[in-house]
C-alpha cells in the first residue's frame, strides 16, 4: 500500500514542481534516532489509511478536483514544525501518534519551537528516544512573536523541501501529515491548507458556539480584507498546513499572534493552493491559548497586513486622522463653551487629537517600527509634526471664522484636512523610518561597488595572456 494517498482540491494555476531547499538557519542538537527502521511501508507503523471516499475530492465553484496516479511519487523532505507552551501532558500522545502515523518512505524530522514554562523541553527529550524519526528542540527564552513568532523561527532552522506546521494538543491528527505531504507532491502545489470548511472537514472541536462564530468571523473578515491574496484557502483560520521552503522569505515575516497561514499566504503569495480536508479534534490535555488578547491580536495583525503598501498606509493614516476629529472637537467644543477664546481653544484642542492619533498610529500602523527611537523620541516627533501646521492651519482658521462668516468648528475641520498627505509623508519618513536606513543604504551601494570593481579586475587578470618562460 502506498504511504501517500491524497484527493486534495486544487486552486490556482497548474504550476511545475517547484521544490527546492534554502538553508537559513540550524535547529538545536537533534535527539532521538536519526534513521527510520527498516521494513515493510504496509506495517501498521508506517501506513496511513486512505481518505474516505469523496472527502477530499469535492468539487466546489472555481476549482479542478482530481485524484492524482501515485506510482513514481518521491517525496521530498520534511521538518514538521510544532511550536509548544506548556504542552507537556501532550508531548507522549503527540509523538505517539506522529510514529505511527509517518511512513518509513517519508524522510520527516520533528522540530518543537518552544515556549514553554513547564517542563515540556525535558518531556520531549524524554519521548524523542521511542521515535522513528530525529526530534529536536529550539527553546525560546523569549517568546518573541508569540506562536507565530515561533513557527517563523522553525523555518529559518528548516533546510528541508517541505515545512509542515501543527499544533501540540492534537486537535490536528498525526495521520494527516504524510497526506498533506502527497497532495503537494501530486499536485504541484506551494501550499497545501487543512481545511476545517471543505467537504469532509468539520470543526467539530471547537468548544461552543461562541468559538465557532468568532472563528467564522475572523475568516469571512480575513477573505474580505484579502480576497485575492487568499483565494483558494477555505480556511486561513487555520494553523495546519504544509509549505515548500523554497518559497518562503522568513526575513520578510513579521508574524504577530497565532495566525501564521495568514502571514504566509499574504506575505509569500503560493502560486497554488491544495486543500485537504480535515475534522478539528477536541484537546487532548490542558487549557485552549485562545483569549480576548489574541483576539486584539489578530486586529492588529489583519490592519499590518493590509497596511503593508504606501498607498494603504496613507489611508488608514487618514482614517486614524478622521478619527482624531472626534477628541479634538470635543475639547474646542467644551473649551469655548466655557469662555475661552476660540484661537488658543484650537491650539489646546489640537494636543487632544495629537495624542489620540499617535497612540492609534502606534497600535495599528507602525507598531513593527516602534523599536527604532525611544518613545519619547517618537511622541516628541509626532507632535512637533501635528503641530507643525498650525502656522498656516491657525490664520486659515482665523480667515474663515472672521472675514467668510465660517462656524468655529467646520472652520477647524476644514483646516484639518488640508495638510493629511504632507503629515503622512512627514511622520513616516521623520517618525519611523531607521535613523540608520539611508547610511546603511549607502554602506550597502559602496560594498557592492568595491565588490563589482574587485570582480572585474579578477576577470581582466583570468583574460591577460600567460608571460613567455624563460629558457
Amino acid at each position: 500500500m502506498n504511504p501517500f494517498p491524497a484527493q486534495p482540491t486544487t486552486t490556482g494555476p497548474a504550476t511545475t514542481d517547484s521544490t527546492g531547499t534554502d538553508s537559513t538557519g540550524t535547529g538545536s542538537a537533534a535527539t532521538g534516532r536519526d534513521a527510520a527502521p527498516a521494513g515493510s511501508e504496509d506495517t501498521a507503523a508506517g501506513s496511513i489509511p486512505p481518505a474516505a471516499p469523496g472527502a477530499a475530492g469535492a468539487a466546489r465553484t472555481g476549482r479542478r478536483t482530481a485524484v492524482w496516479p501515485l506510482e513514481n511519487v518521491r517525496p521530498g523532505s520534511v521538518t514538521l514544525i510544532i511550536p509548544t507552551f506548556n504542552e507537556a501532558g501532550n508531548v507522549p500522545e503527540l509523538l505517539r501518534q506522529l510514529s505511527a502515523s509517518v511512513p518509513a518512505g517519508l524522510d520527516c524530522s520533528v522540530l518543537f519551537v518552544d515556549d514553554s514554562k513547564d517542563d515540556t523541553p525535558q518531556v520531549i527529550a524524554r519521548e524523542a528516544v521511542h521515535c522513528p524519526f530525529p526530534v529536536s528542540v529550539l527553546h525560546r527564552e523569549v517568546a518573541e512573536g508569540g506562536l507565530g513568532g515561533a513557527v517563523v523561527a522553525g523555518i529559518k532552522a528548516a533546510d528541508t523541501d517541505w515545512v509542515v506546521v501543527m499544533d501540540a494538543d492534537l486537535q490536528h491528527p498525526p495521520s494527516l501529515v504524510p497526506e498533506l505531504v502527497a497532495a503537494g507532491e501530486h499536485s504541484g502545489a506551494e501550499l497545501v491548507v487543512a481545511s476545517r470548511y471543505i467537504r469532509g472537514g468539520s470543526r467539530a472541536g471547537l468548544a461552543g458556539g461562541y468559538r465557532i462564530a468568532v472563528s467564522r468571523a475572523s475568516t469571512w473578515l480575513a477573505k474580505g480584507l484579502f480576497p485575492r491574496r487568499l483565494r483558494g484557502v477555505s480556511d486561513p483560520m487555520s494553523g495546519f498546513f504544509a509549505i515548500r521552503r523554497a518559497i518562503v522569505t522568513a526575513e520578510t515575516l513579521r508574524p504577530l499572534g497565532y495566525k501564521i497561514l495568514m502571514e504566509l499566504t499574504v506575505r509569500c503569495r503560493p502560486g497554488t493552493v491544495t486543500e485537504v480536508p480535515f475534522v478539528f479534534q477536541d484537546r487532548f490535555a490542558g487549557e485552549s491559548k485562545s483569549t480576548a488578547k489574541e483576539g486584539i491580536r489578530f486586529l492588529r495583525h489583519l490592519v499590518e497586513l493590509r497596511t503593508a503598501s504606501a498607498t494603504a498606509r496613507m489611508a488608514v493614516f487618514g482614517l486614524i486622522g478622521l478619527t482624531g476629529f472626534l477628541p479634538n472637537l470635543l475639547a474646542l467644543h467644551l473649551l469655548t463653551a466655557g469662555g475661552l477664546h476660540y484661537l488658543p481653544a484650537v491650539v489646546i484642542a489640537n494636543q487632544c487629537g495629537v495624542v489620540w492619533n499617535f497612540l492609534l498610529t502606534e497600535l495599528l500602523l507602525f507598531r513593527h517600527r516602534r523599536g527604532h527611537r525611544h518613545w519619547a523620541d517618537r511622541a516628541g516627533r509626532f507632535a512637533v509634526l501635528a503641530n507643525a501646521d498650525l502656522v498656516l492651519r491657525v490664520p486659515l482658521i482665523a480667515v474663515l471664522v472672521e472675514r467668510m462668516g465660517v462656524a468655529v468648528l467646520p472652520a477647524t475641520a476644514l483646516a484639518l484636512l488640508t495638510t493629511f498627505v504632507l503629515r503622512f509623508a512627514a511622520t513616516e519618513v521623520l517618525v519611523y523610518l531607521p535613523r540608520r536606513s539611508r547610511r546603511s543604504r549607502r554602506r550597502a551601494e559602496r560594498a557592492a561597488a568595491r565588490q563589482e570593481q574587485q570582480e572585474q579586475e579578477q576577470q581582466e587578470q583570468r583574460t591577460q595572456p600567460a608571460p613567455a618562460a624563460v629558457v
